[in-house]
């Protein structure tokens, strides 16, 4: 059994005018903040307000960069020269770093978001990009990603530290990859049985897939989309029932070495 595990959560995902999110509460339960950096969502006053009340909370702060989509929530796949895409990357690292830099405070991971993840996760060229843009702009970031990805197989050779990640509010295909999101079993609604699923992901390293089938899975954080309409209560219940199961919730600085 884990002895820690990191509890995350997307965030900073308002734009201008558009809402999304709970941070305020949210912020309470969790121990890292996954921001956008203004591609896929959120924008300047967005960035910096997030890091500071995650600031204010304790909450571990890391960027969270997309594609260039905010029509399509960075849900949308794209194609881009891996050169383009490093850059795209570097930038939005960058500019979270100078809004947590204001604040006084350090970056602690880099987690890439929707289609850019899901892409990354099987794609060479996208993963080398993303690690390659770590890596130039400081190679002690961890790296969130879904254990035997193509970002962690890249990461390890670049000497990246990596932190697997499992989603709570998610359902998993036989072949350990997400359910998309346009299939009806893509999302696990139910906050008691998301609980228990996360539960059994750490302690036996084991998920139920869609089709019945147990995949093993290597946990060292726990995503909670921010955008979901349970997602507080989903901290709240994972908090609640890790300490009855003595399993500790740390940011990843703590064990991710």
């Amino acid at each position: 059994m884990s002895r820690y595990v990191d509890l995350n959560v997307d965030a900073g995902e308002s734009f201008g005018r558009y809402r999304i999110g709970r941070e305020e509460e949210l912020f309470k339960y969790v121990t890292s903040a996954n921001i956008a950096c203004g591609y896929h969502a959120g924008d300047p006053n967005v960035m910096r307000y997030t890091i500071r009340l995650a600031k204010k909370l304790g909450v571990e702060v890391g960027a969270h960069p997309g594609f260039p989509d905010l029509m399509g929530f960075g849900r949308r796949a794209m194609e881009i020269r891996k050169d383009e895409l490093e850059n795209y990357v570097l930038y939005q690292v960058g500019a979270l770093y100078g809004m947590a830099k204001a604040e006084g405070i350090e970056l602690q991971h880099v987690k890439p978001h929707g289609a850019l993840y899901n892409m990354a996760w099987v794609r060479t060229d996208y993963a080398e990009a993303v690690v390659a843009a770590i890596n130039l702009f400081n190679p002690e970031l961890i790296l969130i990603a879904p254990y035997g990805s193509r970002m962690h197989e890249v990461a390890d050779k670049w000497g990246i530290k990596v932190a697997f990640e499992y989603f709570a509010d998610r359902n998993y295909r036989s072949d350990g990859k997400l359910v998309p999101r346009n299939l009806p079993q893509a999302l696990v609604l139910d906050v008691e049985e998301a609980t228990e699923r996360a539960l059994r992901a750490v302690s036996e390293g084991k998920v139920k897939s869609v089709e019945g089938v147990d995949i093993e899975v290597i946990i060292n954080t726990i995503c909670i989309h921010g955008d979901s309409p349970h997602a507080i209560e989903l901290a709240m219940s994972i908090r609640r029932r890790f300490a009855e199961a003595g399993i500790g919730i740390k940011p990843l600085k703590v064990f991710v070495r």
